[in-house]
Parts: structure tokens; C-alpha cells; sequence
């Protein structure tokens, strides 16, 4: 085979992008299925209770309703491993919006008038649903999400803390985050023989069908999940939800296909959120803004259900050097749901409040808030010694101040006007780990000259099938236009998650693993030919990661830096982000059309937690009175005026096979802090405690003019 030009790091569009204009494109409730029926839940009206009762008699004598499923009557589960999946089981409620029933009907109408007819009694009970830093039930987990260590300490804080010359020490605040994907989660499902075939919205089929097997107590063969088009998660589909649990209960229950699609509404407590975050920032530095002691304490929430310990404290673990450093995190079990992912957990409000530090540490020495960060970049990672594979952030910042004009910026703060705008620049860091999991994939030549490649990834919206089909073909060695990629199902083999920045560096290292076994293969074949039945191999990187932590001492990142401009109207407070610059260093591009996409993506998620998003919690009912896109607002296409993304090229061999970082949630850590300190700087104005809303803005602005 003769190699064509490389069609690795070549603009592509993406390859579904007709089907899914077009409407050919199909989701996990669109799959044509005989006899199929609808599901609605019935969801808890009290935060924390008992359940009495359950009436469904009115209900199911509605026309078309053929099953009420509650605890007393639900086919029953087997694993309780995670008390969230565990639905329908017990008469208890954890949290405002719990499932405790479920209506199955002929048609979608008849289930959801029937779902407001079962009546459920209750004893309720006390319940706790604030966060706040003086909570009775905080704890030390044992560790935070992702398997990173509570707590770290270096050196000693506390003395070198109080002997810096300059330094800063605040409390920053991030409310709940809301994941609300396009398409909600949904799911399609139906036993065949014994099987569980099910169509669901996810971000990973092989943990859901590895989740299923052990619910229904089946073998891991009798799980097929199909997830083909998936419109967007945002790290929310990222494991198994209600929506097929229930489907797959309910359709064993009247022994049909049964769907069950969630609502906008439905999704504000069912399927995670960010958990809101208190954050204490101390920073000790000298004269110059050479940090010496670097202290990031921090407080989230979860369920009483399932404990989940977002990671916000890991950000500056790595990021700047000092010499002297702690991080903490504490928790608190409030009667809620259960938070989860959500793009770049832990890294996104933990970045928030040390880039909001760092800009205040730069204030207070008189040192450009630029040059501060450079002036602290380490040469080895600081908690551990080990060193970078690469890092290239004062790259991405030395790029970042050329393109956004940041040396032509007067640092004095409230002073630049334009006509009734204050305008004020602010520019913040931003990491991202670089890592892989293991995963299969096949590839198959045919006698017709054409190949075969199979890998269960998941495509979210962020182009991953294209790309994966432009990995294979320079695997292979052969034009793009002779390869076919197949994607989302279980059975296509074990895959990592569509989820923490890896999914093409995990998927595509099996791609590339498993072509280039076929080609060696192909090229042991008498005379090169293909066999008439084709020829077809399997391979895992299991082994490879496991070789790969062991003999490599590396740490791996993503690294960026982004610039705003904003300006707010002196009388009203009202803020625009006129300009938005982002430069990146995350190893090799495979596609710069869907690494501008994904990047910009970010941004524009970080500037919606700036200044728009903010889930409201009414601590009488636990439960979010904004739980809908009226009002729970997010960026939209007016409020993003002039973004843009770029890259340098960089080349990482420590990584994996393609030197892939992966690209889809650098862009929003960082950004809100960017944001946040251009605020700032247009007003004098510091907003400590997200949304940045005018309402905050007038009330310091009034204060400082009384």
C-alpha cells in the first residue's frame, strides 16, 4: 500500500454532518421499534420522607396505560453498589424530584396525564440542603473524583505564608452548574430473548452495559447498547442514568419496548449538576509576586445517596510554583441530588478562584498579571518533582499577549472609557490533565480494496467519528475515502468514555494499535492479496497504558491562556464581552476544523458561568426554581460578539502514539476568571462569587461612591 498525503491534521467536515441537517441522524428514541411503549416518571414532592402509600388505581384506569411501576411492585435490581441507580427499590426519599413512580402507556400523552394521577403519601422529615462553610456534616473524603488525593502539603504553609511580603487571602464562590445538553437524556429498550438491547443517550456504551448486566443480573454479553448519534453531554451522559435503568424495567415489566424520554425540567435533578463550590485562595509572595506559599481550600456537596467529591483544589496543584503549598477539600452530604461531571470537573471552578488570586496578587505587587504567571512557572511539577512531558504555558501566554494587543494595555484600573462603556482587559491560565484509558478496536480489509474499522467510541457533537476515520486511514495508510469508521455499540468491544479530554487520544491509540496489525498481517499475505472472506484483527491498550505508567515518569497537560475585553455600561452595569482569545498548546491537532469548534465551545461555556449561569436553589423545598433555559440562563449567540481560538504546534512523544492531549475542556477552564478580572479592571469592581451580575456590580459601585 502506498501512503497518500496525510489526512491527520487536515481540515475535514464532519462526516454525519448531512444526516444529522437532515434529519436522517438518529437518537435513542427516534429507532423505528414495533409496539413500542412510553414511560413517564413520577417524581418526589418532598425533599426527605418515608413513603406511605402509593395510589396508582386513577391512573390506571386512564385509557392506554398498561403499568404503574412503584417500590412495592418493581421488578427488582440486584446490585446496590450505586444507591442513584437503584431506583424504584425502597420507600425512601433523598431529594425534591426523586423517582418514585413510573407510568408505562400506549401512547407519550396517555403516560404523562396518567403520571400527574398517582397520588404518593409521605412522612416527611427534616432535611439540609445549603452548603455553607460552617456546615455541621463537613468531612474529609477519603479521595476526590478522578482518584486524586484529598488532601496535599508541601513544605510549610502556615510560616511561609505569614512571612510574605505581599499577600492575598479570599474566599471566591461558584454557584451550581446545570449540564443541559441539547438533546435530553432518553433511552429505548427492549429484551430479546432473554437480552437487553437498548438505544441511550450516553457518552460511554461499554460502562453502561457493564452497569446493566450487574443490575438485572446478567452475563456482560446480554447488554447491547447502541448510542450512534449523541446530542451532547457535557460530562452528564457520562455514566449510567435513570432514563435507561427505568426504560429497561419497565419494558420487562409489560414485556414490550418501552421509551422514556426526560424533560428540559426533568434533567435539573435527575441526570448531576456542578456542585457549587466555596474556595479560600491564599497566596504569599514577595515584593516581585514570586509566590512562596500557594493554599487552595475546598468545600462542595453531594447526595446522602452517593457520595461525589468534586476535585476543585487539583487545579494549582500543578500550575504555578511555591515552594510552600497545601490544598484541602471538604465535603458536605446535603438531602440533594447527586452532583456529578460536568466539562472539566474540578479544573473549571477551581481555576475561577486561583486565576482570580493570581490577578489580585499581581494588583497588590504592581506586576503585570502576565508577566506574575510566567514569573511562577515551574520547571518540574511542584507537588510531586516529576517532570512535564511538555508545558508550554508561557508559550500560550507570550502568543496570547501578540495577538490580543496586551502590551498596548494601561494596567490602572476604571480608567479607559468608550462613550457610557467602561472597558477593561483581563487575561487568566489554564491546565488540563492528558491522559488515555483502555480501549479495542478492529479493522478489517475487504477484497474490494476498502477497509472496516470499529472502536466504541461515542460522538457528542465534537466530531470524534471523523476524526477517528482520519486516524485510521493514515494508520492504514490509504485515502480517507476507502475507510469506513463504525462507532457507538457495545458490541463493537471494551472503549473509554467520551469524558475528561481523552477520548481521541484512548481511541485512537487502539485505531492505530489495531491498523497496524492488519497491515502487518496484510503484508504476510502470499502475493499482498485479501482472503475473499477479508481479514480482520482485534487489539486492546490495556497492556499498553499499564507499560506506559510504569516506565514513564511524566506529567502530562494541556495548557492555555485566555484574554478577554469586556466593557460595562456605567449607569446600568451592564456587561459585554466584546472580545475573546484563547491559545492553546494540546500536542498534535488532528482536525483543525473541530479543534476550533470544541475550543471555542469552551469559551463560550465559560463566559455563559461568568456572567449568566446560576442554578437557584429554594432551600424551603430543595429543589431549583430556575429549572428551565427561561431561566436558567446561558450565553447566546448576542452575547458572543468576537471569539477566537489558536494553537502552537507542539509535539509530545511521552503521550500516546498520535501525541494527542485532547481538546474539549481546556477551553472553559480559566475563562470565567478572564472574564471576571477584565470586569475588574473596566470597573475596579472585584466579583468574587459567580454569576458576575450588574445587580452586584451597581451595589459596589453605589458603596464605593457613598
Amino acid at each position: 500500500m502506498t501512503a497518500p498525503a496525510g489526512a491527520v491534521g487536515t481540515p475535514r467536515t464532519r462526516l454525519e454532518g448531512r444526516e444529522k441537517v437532515t434529519g436522517a441522524a438518529r437518537y435513542a428514541v427516534e429507532y423505528p421499534v414495533d409496539r413500542v411503549a412510553y414511560a413517564w416518571p413520577v417524581q418526589s414532592t418532598v425533599v426527605r420522607a418515608q413513603i406511605n402509600r402509593v395510589d396508582a388505581d386513577t391512573a390506571l384506569a386512564t385509557p392506554g396505560v398498561l403499568s404503574v411501576l412503584w417500590y412495592a411492585n418493581a421488578p427488582r435490581l440486584h446490585d446496590e453498589t450505586d444507591h442513584d441507580l437503584f431506583l424504584l427499590q425502597r420507600p425512601e426519599v433523598r431529594f425534591r424530584g426523586q423517582v418514585v413512580a413510573l407510568v408505562v402507556a400506549e401512547t407519550l400523552e396517555a403516560a404523562r396525564e396518567a403520571a400527574g394521577l398517582v397520588r404518593v403519601d409521605y412522612d416527611t422529615l427534616p432535611h439540609s440542603t445549603v452548603l455553607t462553610e460552617r456546615h455541621p456534616g463537613l468531612y474529609k473524603p477519603e479521595r476526590v473524583n478522578a482518584g486524586y488525593p484529598t488532601d496535599t502539603a508541601i513544605g510549610d504553609f502556615d510560616a511561609g505564608f505569614e512571612s510574605a511580603e505581599v499577600r492575598v487571602d479570599h474566599v471566591y464562590r461558584t454557584p451550581a452548574y446545570h449540564n443541559n445538553p441539547m438533546e435530553p437524556h432518553a433511552a429505548t429498550a427492549h429484551w430479546l430473548d432473554g437480552r437487553l438491547l437498548a438505544y441511550d443517550s450516553n457518552q460511554g456504551s461499554s460502562r453502561i452495559a457493564q452497569n446493566l448486566a450487574k443490575l438485572f443480573a446478567l452475563s456482560p454479553g446480554a447488554v447491547r447498547i447502541i448510542n450512534e448519534h449523541v446530542g451532547g453531554g457535557f460530562g452528564s451522559k457520562g455514566y449510567t442514568r435513570c432514563p435507561v435503568v427505568l426504560a429497561a424495567m419497565a419494558a420487562r415489566q409489560v414485556d414490550r419496548p418501552v421509551r422514556l424520554a426526560l424533560t428540559r425540567q426533568h434533567l435539573f435533578s435527575l441526570v448531576g449538576y456542578r456542585t457549587p463550590t466555596i474556595q479560600r485562595v491564599r497566596l504569599g509572595a514577595d515584593a516581585d509576586g514570586r509566590i512562596a506559599a500557594f493554599g487552595h481550600d475546598a468545600i462542595s456537596q453531594s447526595s446522602t445517596l452517593t457520595e461525589f467529591a468534586e476535585q476543585t483544589a487539583t487545579y494549582g496543584r500543578s500550575m504555578y510554583a511555591a515552594p510552600h503549598r497545601r490544598t484541602t477539600h471538604r465535603l458536605a452530604r446535603l438531602d440533594v441530588p447527586t452532583p456529578f461531571w460536568m466539562r472539566a470537573p474540578g479544573e473549571c471552578p477551581g481555576s475561577f478562584a486561583l486565576e482570580s488570586a493570581l490577578d489580585e496578587l499581581a494588583l497588590a505587587c504592581g506586576v503585570d498579571p502576565v508577566e506574575l504567571r510566567i514569573r511562577n512557572d515551574p520547571g518540574a511539577d511542584p507537588e510531586d518533582g516529576r517532570p512535564y512531558s511538555t508545558r508550554n504555558l508561557v508559550a500560550c501566554l507570550r502568543e496570547g499577549t501578540r495577538r490580543f494587543g496586551w502590551s498596548e494595555r494601561n494596567p490602572a484600573v476604571g480608567v479607559h472609557r468608550q462613550g457610557r462603556w467602561l472597558v477593561g482587559t483581563g487575561v487568566a491560565g489554564a491546565s488540563y490533565p492528558s491522559r488515555a484509558g483502555a480501549s479495542t478496536a478492529t479493522a478489517q480489509a475487504n477484497p474490494d480494496g476498502s477497509y472496516d474499522v470499529g472502536v466504541n467510541a461515542t460522538d457528542i457533537g465534537t466530531g470524534a467519528r471523523t476524526v477517528l476515520w482520519q486516524i485510521a486511514s493514515d494508520a492504514l495508510g490509504v485515502a480517507p475515502e476507502r475507510v469506513r469508521v463504525r462507532i457507538g455499540d457495545s458490541d463493537l468491544g471494551m472503549a473509554f468514555v467520551a469524558g475528561g479530554s481523552m477520548g481521541t487520544s484512548s481511541w485512537g491509540w487502539a485505531v492505530v494499535k489495531a491498523c497496524g496489525k492488519l497491515r502487518d498481517r496484510l503484508r504476510a499475505q502470499p502475493d499482498g492479496r485479501v482472503p475473499d472472506g477479508g481479514l480482520r484483527v482485534r487489539e486492546d491498550t490495556t497492556d499498553d497504558l499499564a507499560a506506559q505508567a510504569e516506565q514513564n515518569p511524566y506529567t502530562r497537560y494541556a495548557y492555555g491562556a485566555h484574554f478577554a475585553e469586556v466593557r460595562v455600561d456605567m449607569d446600568s452595569g451592564e456587561i459585554r464581552v466584546g472580545r475573546m482569545l484563547g491559545v492553546y498548546a494540546a500536542g498534535r491537532v488532528v482536525n483543525p476544523t473541530t479543534t476550533r469548534s470544541q475550543l471555542i465551545g469552551g469559551m463560550t461555556m465559560g463566559i455563559s458561568m461568568a456572567l449568566h449561569e446560576e442554578g437557584l436553589l429554594d432551600s424551603r423545598f430543595g429543589d431549583w426554581v430556575n429549572h428551565d433555559l427561561a431561566s436558567y440562563h446561558i450565553a447566546a449567540n448576542a452575547d458572543i460578539e468576537s471569539i477566537d481560538a489558536h494553537w502552537i504546534d507542539e509535539d509530545d512523544p511521552h503521550l500516546n502514539p498520535l501525541g494527542v492531549k485532547g481538546v474539549g475542556e481546556i477551553g472553559i477552564v480559566g475563562t470565567a476568571a478572564a472574564v471576571a478580572n477584565a470586569v475588574h479592571h473596566a470597573t475596579g469592581v472585584r466579583i468574587r462569587e459567580l454569576p458576575v451580575r450588574l445587580d452586584k456590580l451597581l451595589v459596589e459601585c453605589s458603596a464605593r461612591q457613598a
